[in-house]
């Protein structure tokens, strides 16, 4: 899925030496470039990151290309034609990775591309990293930064509920130094790659509870919200349900951004809006406004 491929491909962006060691188990590796390259297949496909790096003196490549769900065609096919072309393009030496983020995601992937003809054996490896068989912990203990929005997905302590270790990830992020600005959007990848395995609803009462930069998140997840409920009422045939269902995204967003009881008296005015691009103006407003005020007076202009 694009949003977590575009996730995926910003953080090793940001933080290449810490892919970059975990991929190799091994401490003493200089990155010296992260390479974005396009790949050519069947469709053109632009492979998560290429990075560059010098160990023990020798340059080589890195490559992480991550995958919610089995591939299609099979990976060891995809990944065959990958690592030559980048062998082809680059004449170096390459540690290729897939990393799957869903739990059952990558269970029957071989980690090579093998064709056994006598006389013509052609034999290409590479490692496949499932995130639910790494130690959660670990990464937390260890701090590695671009990981961090991973660890949610990762295996957790036996004596910890899955709620609870959410709750921990979100805590240790919150830990990373970085620019007030920065730390909003690094909350929200994670936020978002653990929507792979948490409900929605979990996340942003975290979010809400444990940090103070969950604007960014809510929006995320209440237009998601949103767009499956609208999807859903249309296969369905419902527009009812539709118009219902956006009234109450516009409460629970105003909810949790001001005082509930400020907020209830709303419900009657919205519950005379029909008009689902007109719930639809009022959600994203409830998002955006600075306080409860505004969006009141939009609410009049609208009636």
């Amino acid at each position: 899925m694009a949003e977590f491929d575009t996730i995926a491909k910003h953080l090793i962006h940001t933080y290449p030496q810490d892919f970059a060691r975990v991929a190799l188990h091994q401490d003493d590796v200089e990155v010296l470039d992260v390479i974005d390259t396009e790949q050519p297949t069947v469709e053109a496909h632009r492979t998560d990151s290429l990075i560059r790096v010098q160990i023990n003196g020798e340059e080589a490549l890195v490559h992480h290309e991550f995958q919610t769900t089995d591939s299609t065609p099979p990976m060891p096919y995809r990944m065959a034609s990958y690592i030559g072309h980048a062998i082809g393009q680059h004449r170096l030496p390459i540690y290729s990775n897939v990393i799957y983020l869903r739990p059952d995601a990558g269970r029957s992937d071989p980690g090579h591309y093998l064709q056994g003809r006598h006389g013509y054996r052609v034999l290409v490896q590479y490692r496949v990293i499932r995130l639910n068989e790494l130690d959660g912990q670990g990464i937390l203990d260890a701090g590695p930064s671009g990981l961090l929005p991973f660890a949610p997905l990762m295996q957790r302590p036996a004596d910890v509920d899955a709620e609870t270790w959410l709750r921990q990830c979100v805590n240790r992020a919150q830990q990373v130094p970085m620019d007030e600005a920065l730390k909003a959007n690094y909350l929200a990848d994670l936020a978002i790659l653990s929507g792979l395995v948490y409900k929605s609803e979990t996340i942003r009462t975290i979010l809400s509870e444990e940090t103070m930069y969950e604007s960014s998140i809510v929006q995320y997840f209440t237009e998601k919200a949103l767009e499956q409920g609208i999807e859903q009422g249309i296969e369905q045939g419902i527009e009812q349900g539709i118009e219902q269902g956006s009234r109450e995204f516009i409460l629970e967003v105003l909810t949790m951004r001001f005082q509930p009881e400020a907020v209830r008296p709303l419900a009657d005015r919205l519950a005379t809006i029909d008009e689902v691009p007109r719930l639809k103006q009022l959600f994203r407003a409830a998002i955006q406004v600075p306080n409860l005020e505004a969006f009141r007076n939009l609410l009049d202009a609208v009636e």
